[in-house]
């Protein structure tokens, strides 16, 4: 199956524990002391990276307000993207100062590079991995630029068909990217839970032979913890200090608390998947011996027969296992039995 590989101190792969991914994205609200302490929060609630997003509003398309350059419906309803793009990218001047932060509370940080400048300036951090966004699954020369990196790359897949998704991974190895993860992802900002498909992730692992896990924009952590079960090994979901804060995506992002719920919900999960097995678990065996047996329910005199009136199925379970009951039905009893006594085989003619 797929082979594994290390993003900073984490081994990412099928059956691997999952690796959460605390998305900053532009939750910062334009201040660098807030951008540090949602790091420290991500690292206090557990998450085992925390993700940035490398642009500027000129990185990421020109300000124009013709058709298409104003957003339409969902949270973002009547921005232009040049604003949209301004309010929330992270200043370039902040990376140094929040990656080293990152390394001094021991947190993996990297990031969204949106074009090939981003990933030159991005190497100067030597990061631990690069995320692809979903809107650039169909960007070729970016992925091409990021995949001659070397680095393990996190691909997103929001929108786009399996055909696209194909072309992106081959694209990213083809270039020299050999470590690979394929996030299953519905770009609806929030997306629904009926949306949210995540039988898709095993099929995805089946066709690519790639590890593969979710990008959720859904409200709550129900999702991402089913993903989990499903065998997703990495989960990257957006967070904020608090929603009330407001943000660009501060309406689908989780609160400390629900991201620490998420980090600890997702182990839970795995560590509860185990192996396919029969055997009685150690916490069981105490509690065997309270399984049904055949019990004597009235005293029974040597040579008696014994009826459905004097032997009964009943807790607990030293005596002889019901499927013997109907067998020893209408024999006698060899010596006498008391009432309360567990049958045994020497105790019938």
């Amino acid at each position: 199956m797929n082979k594994t590989f290390n993003i900073g101190e984490r081994t990412i792969g099928a059956g691997c524990a999952p690796y959460v991914i605390a998305e900053m994205s532009g939750n910062h609200n334009g201040d660098i002391n807030r951008a540090l302490e949602l790091i420290r929060v991500a690292k206090k609630s557990g998450a085992h990276a925390v993700k940035l997003q490398t642009y500027t509003a000129d990185t990421m398309t020109i300000d124009h307000d013709g058709e298409g350059f104003r957003i339409e419906g969902g949270v973002w309803d009547g921005r232009s993207l040049y604003e949209l793009y301004q309010e929330a990218h992270t200043p370039w001047s902040w990376h140094e100062e929040l990656f080293a932060l990152g390394r001094q509370i021991g947190i993996d940080v990297f990031s969204t590079p949106f074009d090939e400048s981003a990933v030159d300036f991005l190497e100067k951090f030597d990061p631990p991995a690069y995320k692809l966004a979903s809107f650039e699954v169909i960007d070729t020369p970016l992925l091409e630029k990021i995949g001659a990196t070397g680095r393990p790359v996190i691909l997103s897949t929001g929108m786009a068909t399996f055909a696209e998704i194909e072309q992106a991974a081959s694209a990213l190895q083809v270039s020299g990217a050999e470590a690979i993860v394929v996030l299953h992802c519905v770009s609806g900002y929030p997306t629904t839970v009926a949306d949210s498909n995540i039988r898709t992730i095993p099929d995805l692992a089946d066709r690519l032979n790639l590890p593969v896990g979710l990008s959720d924009h859904t409200l709550g952590t129900a999702v991402a913890v089913g993903a989990v079960a499903l065998g997703a090994c990495v989960i990257e979901k957006h967070f904020t200090l608090r929603r009330e804060d407001g943000g660009p995506d501060a309406a689908f992002s989780l609160e400390p608390a629900e991201l620490a719920e998420l980090v600890q919900n997702t182990a839970d999960v795995y560590t509860a998947l185990g192996t396919a097995g029969y055997d009685m678990k150690a916490s069981e065996r105490a509690l065997a011996q309270y399984r049904r047996s055949i019990y004597v329910v009235a005293d029974i005199a040597a040579g008696e027969t014994l009826t459905e009136k004097n032997i009964r199925r009943i807790r607990p379970g030293l005596g002889l296992a019901p499927q013997h009951y109907r067998s020893v039905l209408g024999k006698n009893a060899k010596r006498k039995l008391a009432r309360g006594k567990p049958l045994r085989l020497e105790d019938i003619e």
